[in-house]
């Protein structure tokens, strides 16, 4: 017997194949494409800087499902101060960075399906061993994603996210 780990989406009545766990943002909300060809730029797939003055990460909001062992992530942008960039540069790929005290920053990803903005979010941004981004833990508010980080959310939640994600209105 096979398990399906797909759901029929109540907004267009499709069947999916499959239940995303994680959705991500290309950039940082204030990253423009006319930067692409600014020197003072820089776009990757984990880090960025704007104007050479602001600098952000990219890092997971990771929260529990708690009736599954799956965990749901939020692939977000974090900016730091130019120091603790400079340091995240810097032990970027040296074995041990996990040891790092964590880094300051203010979530620069708007997740618009929260009844309240997510930019500007306080979050503590934790460096893991190399080639798993950081884990963003956010501060621990009143604000729903923070409450769901922190409580967990159902599969019902995770498949009600897809259907936003998929049908934005």
């Amino acid at each position: 017997m096979s398990i399906d780990a797909g759901f029929t989406c109540s907004c267009c009545g499709e069947h999916h194949a499959e239940l995303p766990m994680s959705y991500s943002t290309i950039a940082p909300d204030v990253w423009d494409p006319g930067f692409e060809t600014d020197p003072d730029c820089m776009l990757s797939s984990d880090q960025c800087v704007i104007r050479g003055q602001h600098f952000f990460i990219r890092g997971l909001i990771e929260i529990p499902v708690v009736d599954s062992e799956d965990v749901f992530s939020w692939g977000v942008w974090v900016s730091l101060s130019r120091d603790n960039f400079a340091r995240v540069l810097e032990v970027w790929n040296t074995q041990g960075r996990e040891a790092e005290k964590p880094y300051f920053g203010w979530l620069s990803t708007e997740l618009a399906l929260y009844p309240e903005s997510t930019t500007d979010l306080k979050t503590n941004a934790h460096t893991r061993p190399i080639g798993k981004g950081p884990f963003i833990q956010l501060e621990p508010t009143d604000h729903p994603l923070a409450v769901e980080q922190r409580t967990g959310i159902t599969l019902d939640r995770v498949r009600e996210i897809a259907m936003a994600v998929l049908h934005p209105a």
